[in-house]
């Protein structure tokens, strides 16, 4: 079970676009059948994590982006505290060592690492998952978004 030392919130908060800040680069093909999906179905199924010190995304990037397409101006999020040590990170390429820091610093500094470079997990009583298992489903019409 996640803690309160996680989450600062059990539920998202819906938070202007511009005030996020993405870490990784999107790849166009999945985005562009992800914004269909999410037009089709009329709804955002899941919020996005992003870290409550500096608005940098950690999960989530495909979603905001698509809901940019759809000319939204708001993105449900969950806040977490990302310096938390039930958060971890992990690389997707084995060539690349990733940490926070470089995950913060390549946000801020605007140079977006690479699509898929992060996997973040979360410890969940005693193992790590995926850190989209906290992401409950919660079907959000996006007229509440524009």
């Amino acid at each position: 079970m996640l803690t309160k030392t996680l989450l600062r919130s059990d539920a998202a908060v819906l938070v202007k676009i511009t005030e996020l800040i993405g870490h990784e680069q999107t790849i166009e093909e999945y985005l562009e059948e992800l914004k269909n999906t999410i037009r089709s179905d009329g709804v955002l199924k899941k919020p996005i994590v992003v870290d409550e010190k500096h608005n940098v995304i950690i999960d989530g990037h495909h979603r905001l982006e698509a809901l940019k397409r759809l000319r939204c101006q708001k993105i449900p999020v969950y806040f977490i505290n990302y310096e938390s040590q039930m958060v971890k990170i992990e690389s997707w390429r084995d060539t690349e060592p990733i940490t926070k820091d470089v995950v913060i610093r390549s946000a801020l500094e605007g140079k977006k690492l690479p699509p898929k470079t992060t996997r973040h997990m979360v410890r969940a009583s005693t193992h790590w998952v995926h850190i989209s298992r906290i992401q409950k489903e919660i079907n959000i019409p996006l007229e509440e978004l524009k």
